[in-house]
């Protein structure tokens, strides 16, 4: 029985500190008193909201004795609101740790350093309630070997999870994340696979329900469905009225509170399919047949890994099997020589199976941000805005980029220094074009929004911003108004531009003389016009009246080759490697793969629509033409899908050094290195800068140690590539 011993060691400790007793202290000994004597589990529950600074001393001195080890389990609560230091309330959670139960912190402000202590030193409480906390990432890499329930819900500002969040949580089987920030449905999926004894998860709510179990309006039904699959689990019929009875429930289940990632298509069912002992998902039960189904939706819309491998398998695995001159690599279904992926021996086989197993090993992608390169800033410590990039076609370290005040800088993306620089190739304008000869390794066209054209040779650059100057440029060409692209063909002989314009120009580039402006080619503005990469004749143009055309400079352009329409305007197209395709991607995520001889649809690629008119959207193809990358001016993400079967690989996310959001305005895929691409993204404040990120799916952002950053307006984002 606990005795007036512990009380009496409180008031001493009260006049040791010269502090006054605080009365619901001392209630809540008298409590813990009572439960003592019928029996109970001694307990006690300290409310923050009741204590001063000055209470902390005495009250973790008695918590910490000998004499209190009655007491069994401490519940710390935030009930309205607590004036307490931050560093009392660390310092009363560290001396109590080991009788923690229940901790409840909701909309206590907490502070980042507080976070970061609280999530990597962890604690040893069962029950962590962080309702409604200002935090951006979580990174809760500490220990909390005792913890089975965590909540989550109204972190309003709470994005993205660290690789490892979960590492120290193996008994964590109830998750809330209601009203977060959340949205990346294939990382996050991937930190909750850490979690072997996760059975409840929501990352949105029944109206009723408190907590994260299934909905207790729905334990009848379930009992229902139960008896009838019972009594014959063999007969079709009654599998397929279980399924038909249990979509009809979730149809008519109302949520509240949902996480962005909740609208994601396929939601519920990739989540079910990839956690495996997940019983109860948004307060909805999952059922048997329930999981069956999900697994054969998933299959058909997601890919585990890339090239069709379905089980991971380490980089050594991979090198010993090629050493020993097998491959002992799964698919999803028989191989057939002739379909994507041949030579199951070949070089090409293996450095497919080396690109899966780096990519199934590295869920967070390496993200590394150009500007942490000393070259992007201007004297007086003035950023370069890069408006316009492209990768070197022939030298893998190289890349250059075009700035919103005109500039056009050549930089080796590998080492971080600068190759050349050119201070202006039209007075007050934006670069919004840019192409490198194909067979002239050190020349490159630039073009501006005031329809200024140069063709720029590398070698007549200075590395050094203050030594610049216009030596470098070589032909000028005539000049083509509200300019939005250009691109040279594949004998680095003709040139064309497009631009804020229902025509097109075609240029000679040894001259730089116009040889022939093309008027009306289609009804609306055409954005962007793309020769393709092996026949110097054929090109294609992309225009906002929603059609796509193949023309060929050997026939007469009063007549397209073939039109293609889509639903909305078209913002770009680009051919494949091969030429085979033509990959058009108009306002909204509208993205489709067409076949370059016909014109006929290939692939529809089903990437939800945001409902914005404003939503311009581009893709490119990744080194090999083996999987295609996508992004929107109005969305933070980058979408990776195979080019063949249109299934999701993965999706990055883009955020800055605060954790804000920014949104994807051009992208390419690196032509020398696999699953390799660089992004240039902005923010919505007026006030940011623009901002090229590396992106590495290979590597492992936190083994890399870096991370993605930069903010930027967005003017003209509808324009050009």
């Amino acid at each position: 029985m606990l005795s007036w011993k512990i009380v009496t060691m409180y008031l001493n400790s009260c006049r040791k500190h010269d502090v006054e007793p605080n009365s619901a202290v001392l209630s809540w000994f008298s409590q813990a008193k009572i439960q003592s004597s019928q029996n109970e589990k001694c307990s006690i529950t300290i409310s923050l909201d009741q204590l001063k600074d000055a209470d902390i001393l005495p009250l973790k001195d008695v918590l910490m004795s000998s004499d209190s080890s009655h007491i069994d389990a401490v519940d710390l609560f935030l009930e309205f609101h607590s004036d307490l230091g931050k560093e009392c309330v660390v310092d009363l959670m560290h001396g109590i740790n080991a009788k923690l139960r229940v901790v409840d912190l909701q909309d206590l402000s907490l502070g980042k350093e507080f976070l970061r202590d609280l999530c990597q030193g962890g604690l040893a409480c069962q029950v962590l309630n962080l309702r409604s906390i200002h935090i951006q990432k979580l990174n809760m890499i500490g220990s909390f070997l005792r913890l089975h329930t965590l909540n989550l819900d109204f972190c309003t500002s709470l994005a993205s999870l660290r690789k490892d969040c979960f590492s120290g949580m193996p008994n964590l089987m109830r998750l809330s994340m209601c009203e977060t920030r959340i949205s990346n449905l294939l990382t996050i999926t991937g930190a909750l696979s850490r979690l072997p004894s996760l059975v409840e998860l929501r990352f949105q709510s029944c109206l009723c329900c408190k907590e994260t179990g299934s909905c207790p309006g729905l334990q009848g039904q379930q009992k229902l469905q139960t008896e009838s699959q019972e009594k014959d689990e063999s007969l079709v019929s009654e599998c397929n009225k279980v399924l038909r009875n249990a979509s009809i429930a979730l149809k008519n289940f109302v949520t509240h509170h949902p996480s962005p990632i909740c609208f994601e298509k396929h939601y519920r069912d990739y989540i079910i399919s990839s956690l495996l002992g997940l019983e109860v998902l948004d307060n909805f039960p999952v059922r048997m047949m329930e999981r069956e189904l999900a697994k054969m939706t998933s299959a058909k819309y997601y890919e585990y890994l890339p090239y069709k491998r379905q089980h991971k398998e380490s980089v050594v695995s991979v090198l010993n099997k090629r050493e020993m001159g097998t491959s002992g690599v799964h698919f999803q279904k028989p191989f057939k020589p002739k379909q994507l992926y041949p030579h199951r021996n070949g070089q090409n086989f293996f450095l497919r199976s080396l690109c899966a197993a780096k990519l199934g090993s590295s869920t967070w992608p390496l993200l590394h941000p150009l500007s942490n390169f000393n070259h992007t800033f201007k004297p007086e410590n003035k950023k370069l805005r890069p408006r316009q990039f492209e990768y070197h076609p022939s030298n893998q370290s190289l890349m250059v980029f075009g700035t919103l005040d005109g500039e056009v800088v050549v930089t080796n993306h590998e080492n971080g220094k600068m190759v050349g620089y050119i201070p202006c190739i039209g007075a007050m304008s934006s670069v919004l074009g840019l192409c490198w000869l194909n067979k002239s390794p050190s020349k490159l066209v630039a073009g501006s929004d005031n329809g200024s054209l140069k063709l720029l040779d590398i070698n007549n650059m200075s590395p050094e911003v203050a030594d610049s100057c216009c030596s470098s440029i070589g032909a000028t060409f005539d000049d083509f108004e509200q300019l939005t692209s250009l691109h040279v063909n594949s004998t680095d002989d003709q040139l064309l531009a497009s631009g804020y314009s229902k025509g097109i120009a075609l240029y000679d580039i040894g001259s730089g003389r116009r040889l022939q402006l093309f008027s009306n080619l289609h009804r609306e503005p055409i954005n962007v016009a793309k020769f393709a990469h092996h026949s110097p004749y054929m090109f294609a143009t992309s225009s906002f009246d929603n059609d796509v055309k193949m023309w060929d400079l050997r026939q007469s352009l009063g007549q397209p080759c073939y039109t293609a329409s889509s639903s909305r305007g078209n913002v770009m197209a680009c051919f494949s490697p091969d030429d085979h395709y033509l990959l058009v991607s108009a306002v909204d995520n509208e993205v489709k793969q067409l076949l370059v001889a016909d014109g006929r649809l290939h692939m529809s690629f089903e990437i939800a629509s945001t409902g914005s008119s404003h939503n311009y959207t581009r893709s490119y193809y990744m080194n090999g033409g083996d999987y295609i990358i996508s992004g929107s001016c109005d969305e933070d993400v980058v979408r990776i899908c195979c080019a063949q079967t249109g299934k999701r690989l993965r999706d990055v996310y883009l955020e800055d050094e605060s954790g804000n959001s920014i949104f994807v305005q051009s992208l390419r895929g690196d032509p020398f290195r696999h699953f390799n691409m660089s992004i240039l993204a902005t923010a919505t404040r007026p006030s940011s800068k623009w901002e090229i990120i590396k992106v590495n799916l290979l590597a492992s952002r936190d083994s890399g140690g870096e991370h993605c950053y930069g903010q930027c307006f967005q003017p003209s984002c509808c324009l050009g590539g």
